[in-house]
């Protein structure tokens, strides 16, 4: 067991709401974690792997080794005097309604309600003479709120209803089938579902996607062959048959079926970037599917159809994306036509009420283009101010549409829009705690390593003194093409009104700037991606809104790779490091789960030994040197995260705990019945944000909050 002292506040009094502080010194007792002799050999290269064990989810030994860690992590953080109040504090905060942009189904309007503090919000209906009621709540489906309403889809007439939940957080799910009317259970759910969506065929059956159940532990084990399959309502699982996948071999496929029932449309991928497109006529029962694209090298869905005319989007040739149009009878890409031309940003089109609403996104924020389906522009939708603009679709026989809006200092408001005439109206606006006019958000520039300029998004409270001790949490995530646009976080709000400085810089390998700027952070190039996040440190402190005592850097996911391989590059450059639920071991990854449709991004170890060379010199496992001072670091995972499994942030975690040198605690919060974060209980949220909070401020000398 290993010892280290560190300092610890107790508060010896509370005064007009403020603690006076004295410190003592205890000593931290890190459990002893075995070492195993297990070494793999790449290129004649021998690497070690003596925590291997603790990849076995199912043992004992492993179980007896998130206790110790919990018990460690949760005794030091009992210790952090204010961690009690910023929990209270995040619970006022959070407890406020929320309602989500209405949608008609059938003789029903349905939309979604919390009312401030329920684990799982809640589904509710009014009929036509506007009289509600509850229609779901997933906060019965589990007493502690851990089994989540995952996907839910209704047949083309309403009557049926089709749900998949999640229960702690897994990636596999059920699929519930219930009558909409009466809210009776039709038949047995539909078992050891992943990665799916649900596609009615009128009210007769939908498709949906699974893979085989995998031999060991479904929360490890490798899954890569996903197939499509057509449930017959009325028949068991047992019956229902491939579509597509068997003969096929692709670690994803999804399905979808046009609005006016026309077309069954499957794309089918082995990675996160890239595409085939497939599509069958329904209308035809002889018709087989037909292949329009038939390579991985772009990415292709279908927007819409108007008759046999198919509305494409693409980034073959079109890095920022473009819509082209092409007769069903010809839909290969040689015969696409351009209808949306690619522009220098990049478009995420929707559709509704009969038209095609552009959403581009111009330095990571939102403007938005509405078009005809003759391809004339109509209008430029009027947005309420600088953000994050994101809706805007429904059936085409909607008469009002709907969208959200939202930055780093304005709640997410839902908004009605009439398309007829371009006018909006707020819908329903959150009554949260938080006077905007308070805070102030700002987008600057900065240059990374290799000249490359990079933007970042800099919030905190007006007049703020930019003398280098304001606490600053840089953000980021950078990789597998996903765009960090403005937002509002309720945890945060805590974080700024304590005088805090949120910063999210728009790493390479994300989607701000298309296909270029993703690629630009993959594989050979992911370095760029971690010299951005470096370099946004940089400017933070040149600019003295901070120092290295009072930054932490945070990401999650990709970004808890990237806060991992930072930390291990430049362990001097903050305070506290939280990597949360991260891909920390990059020779095995692709082992696990689906890991192996990562590799666009990353490549893998088995690839050639100029990428294994690569890999092992950033992954954060095989970085963490003996005698350095690594900062306070608390990894957060879930011990049924099947998406990256914890495996990672053990490892990561035991290697930190063995060579850190200094008295930085490095510790683990390992939460039980929860997985990579989809569906989490609002309640398990609030404690781990507190946890969070109240470790990066203690680590970085901060007595009190208010």
């Amino acid at each position: 067991m290993k010892k280290v002292i560190v300092t610890v506040i107790a508060a010896t009094a509370i005064m007009s709401c403020r603690e006076e502080v004295k410190e003592e010194a205890i000593v931290l007792n890190y459990p002893t974690t075995k070492k195993v002799d297990s070494v793999d050999v790449y290129f004649d290269t021998r690497v070690s792997d003596p925590f291997r064990w603790l990849e076995d989810d199912r043992s004992e030994e492993t179980a007896a080794w998130v206790k110790a860690q919990n018990e460690v992590t949760f005794g030091y953080l009992d210790k952090i005097p204010f961690r009690k109040q910023i929990k209270e504090r995040l619970e006022k905060v959070w407890n406020f309604e929320r309602i989500s942009a209405p949608f008609k189904e059938g003789d029903f309007t349905y939309f979604f309600k919390n009312n401030g503090l329920q684990n799982q919000s809640v589904m509710y209906r009014k009929d036509a003479a506007g009289k509600e009621e509850v229609f779901l709540d997933p906060n019965g489906f589990s007493k502690d709120g851990t089994t989540s309403l995952s996907t839910l889809e209704f047949s083309k007439d309403g009557f049926i209803v089709a749900y998949a939940t999640s229960d702690a957080g897994s990636d596999w799910n059920k699929i519930n089938i219930m009558d909409a009317i009466t809210k009776e259970k039709l038949e047995e759910p539909l078992m050891d579902v992943k990665f799916s969506g649900i596609a009615w065929v009128k009210n007769e059956g939908f498709y949906y996607s699974s893979y085989d159940k995998p031999k060991g532990s479904e929360l490890s084990a490798k899954t890569d062959q996903h197939k499509l399959y057509y449930h017959k309502l009325g028949t068991p699982q047992s019956e229902d048959k491939v579509i597509f996948g068997l003969n096929e071999k692709r670690r994803y496929v999804g399905a979808s079926v046009t609005e006016d029932g026309s077309y069954l449309v499957i794309s089918a991928s082995n990675s996160t970037s890239g595409n085939e497109l497939y599509i069958k006529d329904l209308k035809d029962p002889t018709s087989k599917i037909i292949n329009l694209v038939n390579n991985f090298e772009s990415d292709n869905y279908i927007l819409d159809n108007v008759g046999t005319k198919l509305y494409i989007v693409t980034n073959l040739n079109a890095p920022n994306q473009k819509v082209v149009t092409a007769d069903f009878a010809k839909a290969t890409p040689e015969n696409w036509v351009d209808f949306i031309p690619e522009t220098e940003n990049v478009l995420n089109p929707t559709t509704g009420s009969g038209f095609i609403f552009a959403n581009y996104m111009k330095d990571a924020v939102s403007m938005v283009k509405q078009y005809g389906y003759d391809g004339k522009l109509i209008r430029d939708i009027t947005l309420p101010g600088i953000g994050s603009a994101g809706g805007f679709g429904g059936k085409k026989t909607d008469v009002d549409l709907y969208f959200s809006f939202a930055n780093y200092i304005i709640p997410n408001t839902i908004y009605s829009l009439n398309p007829k005439n371009g006018q909006s109206a707020v819908y329903q606006k959150p009554k949260v705690d938080f006077v905007s006019e308070d805070y102030e958000s700002k987008q600057v520039f900065y240059t990374s390593k290799d000249g490359t300029k990079v933007p970042m998004i800099i919030t905190h409270k007006k007049g703020i003194k930019l003398d280098g001790t304001n606490p600053t949490l840089l953000y980021g995530y950078g990789g597998f093409n996903v765009s960090l646009t403005p937002s509002f976080s309720t945890a945060n709000i805590v974080w700024l009104e304590n005088g805090g400085v949120f910063a999210v810089p728009n790493l390479r390998g994300g989607g701000e700037y298309g296909k270029k700027w993703h690629d630009a952070g993959t594989q050979l190039k992911k370095q760029n991606v971690f010299d951005d996040f470096i370099a946004a440190a940089e400017y933070l402190i040149k600019e003295k809104y901070t120092s290295s005592d009072y930054l932490a850097l945070r990401g999650g996911s990709n970004g808890g790779l990237l806060v991992g391989a930072v930390m291990t590059q430049r362990p001097e450059l903050a305070k506290v490091a939280l990597p949360a639920v991260g891909v920390l071991d990059m020779l095995r990854y692709h082992t696990f789960t689906a890991g192996a449709g990562w590799a666009y991004d990353y490549g893998t170890a088995n690839d050639n030994k100029e990428m294994f060379e690569y890999l092992k010199g950033y992954s954060p496992v095989h970085n963490v040197k003996k005698g350095v001072s690594y900062p306070a670091t608390l990894v957060t995972t879930g011990d049924h995260d099947d998406r990256v499994v914890p495996a990672h942030s053990f490892k990561f975690a035991a290697e930190l705990q063995e060579k850190h040198e200094g008295t930085n605690p490095v510790l683990i919060r390992i939460d039980v019945n929860a997985g990579h974060g989809a569906g989490k209980p609002v309640s398990k949220t609030i404690e781990e944000q507190a946890d969070v909070f109240a470790f990066t401020l203690f680590n970085m000398g901060v007595k009190s909050i208010k």
